[in-house]
């Protein structure tokens, strides 16, 4: 009986944790503003209390003296993560970083690598305020009065994703992270961008792999904009209804909420054909998001890295790309053309430059890596960026109702001259892995 009482009473605690609507975290050291609650370099995650580092190795608390909230810091020379437990739901996430004596560097990133903030240099005792917006969700699908009434089947690999696990979890990397506060609130109002497809899609979380759909935050107005990334590799339009990853989405989808769909590589692995159900999947789910007051974007699948004997991208996606195009001119929806963006892109990089786009590295570059990586579908961070640029331009260049909240980072792009892979900035995570994602 006393078990029992002392498992409810943790339980309660940290239910009761996460239903409050605001959370303000001071970094730093024991001296803390009136209001938050003190994180030092020895606040482990606790599931007791529903917040704390996942790792403290490493940590260090800085204090300067001064300003209780801004005078005190958090740093290590590792990445280190943030972990607190909220319902699910959109957030508005506020970052003191810097150091009043001194300069820092940080880049920030959420749940699987879902990259926020890229890069933000501090000068000499400079604190600069951020604010970023974020989506968490869980698998489980809810009825309005919040009872359980579905759940999204998931993949055993995907219990592992930090994306899934009722965490809102923050990545701070570089090299001088040094975080003053945090403060978290739901944010009620944002439209979201809930994202489908599969692994060319999917927030990756393990390096070296990287896409899309993990690089768009960074290029939308937090507040505004947030992305909810429901991809997952070797998905087809089937299967995500199959594992209920739609009905997940319908279940949340908001009037004026957009829905972006990119199907195609798995549709045509599997040896299926543009009749077998794909064209009849893709004009159902446009209607049920008209239906719910949302509105669906199509986005064709990028091409793989296979060239012809001219360094011309070969066409691997039979028809699937066309049909993309031929359903969005009969629903009168709009469409990102990234097959035909991506064509451009690699052909300017040309057969040998765009291996750096990819999943290609000789033997022992990561840990557990006896023999050389050489994928012609999947991408590493640096492509997966230039593709959410792809994206990014296409809604900008159709001047697309989305394009007034692109974030003033974007200064505009030409696949024809992608950025140099030398230029791209990216601290590599902590976690890492070279089995191959699901998919092709």
């Amino acid at each position: 009986m006393r078990n029992w009482i002392k498992f409810l009473t943790l339980f309660l605690s940290s239910f009761l944790f996460a239903q409050q609507m605001t959370f303000k975290f001071d970094f730093g050291t024991d001296r803390t503003e009136n209001g938050f609650i003190p994180i030092t370099s020895t606040s482990k995650f606790d599931k007791k209390i529903g917040y704390g580092f996942m790792d403290i190795s490493g940590l260090k608390s800085i204090d300067n003296g001064g300003n209780a909230l801004t005078g005190d810091f958090i740093t290590s020379d590792k990445p280190f993560y943030f972990s607190v437990a909220v319902p699910e739901g959109n957030y508005n996430i506020t970052l003191n970083l810097g150091d009043s004596k001194g300069v820092s560097e940080t880049t920030v990133r959420v749940e699987n690598r879902r990259l926020m903030l890229n890069d933000i240099k501090t000068k000499q005792g400079k604190i600069v305020e951020k604010q970023i917006t974020v989506h968490v969700k869980d698998s489980i699908i809810r009825n309005e009065e919040g009872t359980q009434i579905g759940i999204v089947k998931l993949k055993p690999r995907e219990t592992k994703y930090l994306h899934w696990d009722n965490l809102l979890t923050i990545e701070f990397n570089d090299k001088a992270p040094k975080v003053s506060s945090i403060i978290i609130q739901p944010n009620k109002t944002a439209k979201t961008i809930y994202i489908t497809g599969d692994s060319t899609v999917v927030d990756a979380q393990y390096e070296p792999w990287a896409s899309w759909g993990q690089m768009l935050p960074y290029f939308f107005v937090p507040n505004e904009i947030v992305i909810a990334n429901y991809a997952e590799s070797g998905e087809t339009l089937k299967a995500f209804e199959d594992r209920h990853r739609i009905d997940k989405i319908w279940n949340k989808i908001k009037p004026g909420d957009y829905l972006f769909i990119e199907f195609g590589h798995n549709d045509q692995k599997s040896g299926n054909s543009t009749k077998s159900g794909y064209r009849k999947r893709l004009t159902q789910w446009i209607h049920k998001a008209k239906e719910l007051g949302a509105i669906p974007v199509l986005i064709t699948s990028m091409n793989r890295r296979v060239f012809d004997e001219n360094s011309k991208i070969v066409n691997t996606l039979d028809d699937f790309p066309d049909a993309m195009r031929e359903i969005a001119k009969e629903e009168k929806v709009d469409l990102i053309d990234l097959n035909a963006l991506s064509k451009t892109l690699f052909e300017a990089m040309g057969p040998e430059m765009s291996k750096k786009a990819f999943v290609h590295y000789p033997a022992n570059s990561y840990p557990n890596q006896p023999t050389a990586l050489a994928d012609e579908t999947h991408f590493n961070t640096y492509g997966a960026y230039e593709l959410a640029k792809c994206v990014v331009k296409s809604i900008v260049d159709q001047k697309l109702p989305l394009s007034k909240f692109v974030y003033k980072n974007y200064k505009g792009f030409d696949p024809n001259k992608p950025d140099a892979v030398e230029d791209f900035h990216w601290p590599e995570s902590v976690s890492m892995e070279t089995l191959k994602p699901d998919g092709n």
